[in-house]
């Protein structure tokens, strides 16, 4: 399924039709429901929501208005205008190929401007996929598909309900797990990523989550000479995966 950059985020809104939606296995980004609604339609629809993993939310009246005034019910769902992949699925079509793999999660971006960014740079180092938190991650629509210049598009994105248990897969898959953080003196420059290897990048506000930093194989770090504290994680993106690139001799 492809979208043009200018063309409006796609909703389905009621309770029947969303329904149908979350059963012919339409890709749905999140579904928003009213605060309050029940009926035994709710109860179901709110089943099959659970069933099929999909992100919801519930809202006031006025945030469900706000997206649209016609009849809805107190549901909206909002589309997806890219196919999400499984992770369990993907790894092995890259040991099948023969291919050392090398993934990206990200953690906590919330600016779409970044995140496009960044998964315009993976495609580019040529990245097997995108792993992003169902949760607390910034949403792929038009915006951020413009900032990735349509590498949304030719880069696998998995979406995940626990970016830990994403890690203990890698791990358990023969993967090593390295986050960049300002939490260690490990330069990245120290790390060989000739091995299948997932690199961790955390917003610029929290960083990389407690639990995933615990939990990685390796910690490193851009060395900063200047006076501001931090890179871009957009940037600093593009810095360690063009190392990694240089090592498997790529660049």
């Amino acid at each position: 399924m492809e979208l043009s950059p200018t063309r409006k985020t796609e909703i389905v809104f009621g309770i029947h039709p969303v329904i149908e939606a979350i059963k012919s296995g339409k890709e749905i980004d999140k579904i928003v429901l009213q605060n309050g609604v029940k009926s035994p339609q709710m109860a179901d629809l709110h089943q099959l929501i659970k069933t099929a993993n999909i992100p919801f939310q519930y809202v006031p009246l006025e945030r469900i208005n706000r997206i649209t005034f016609k009849n809805h019910q107190g549901v909206v769902a909002i589309m997806s205008p890219v196919v999400y992949h499984k992770l369990e699925n993907i790894l092995p079509e890259i040991f099948e190929r023969g291919e050392t793999p090398l993934l990206v999660i990200l953690d906590g971006i919330t600016d779409v401007g970044n995140m496009g960014a960044i998964v315009r740079t993976a495609e580019c180092a040529g990245v097997h996929a995108i792993i992003i938190p169902d949760k607390g991650s910034a949403q792929i629509n038009s915006h951020s598909i413009k900032s990735s210049a349509g590498a949304m598009f030719k880069i696998p994105i998995c979406r995940a309900s626990s970016l830990k248990e994403v890690v203990q897969l890698l791990r358990n898959s023969g993967l090593q797990v390295v986050a960049c953080t300002e939490k260690t003196k490990d330069a990245y420059t120290t790390v060989d990523y000739t091995v299948p290897t997932a690199f961790v990048m955390g917003s610029e506000e929290t960083g990389i989550s407690n639990d995933i930093l615990r939990n990685a194989d390796k910690l490193v770090a851009i060395p900063l000479a200047g006076e501001i504290s931090s890179l871009n994680v957009s940037v600093s993106a593009g810095v360690v995966l063009y190392e990694a690139v240089r090592q498997r001799g790529k660049g």
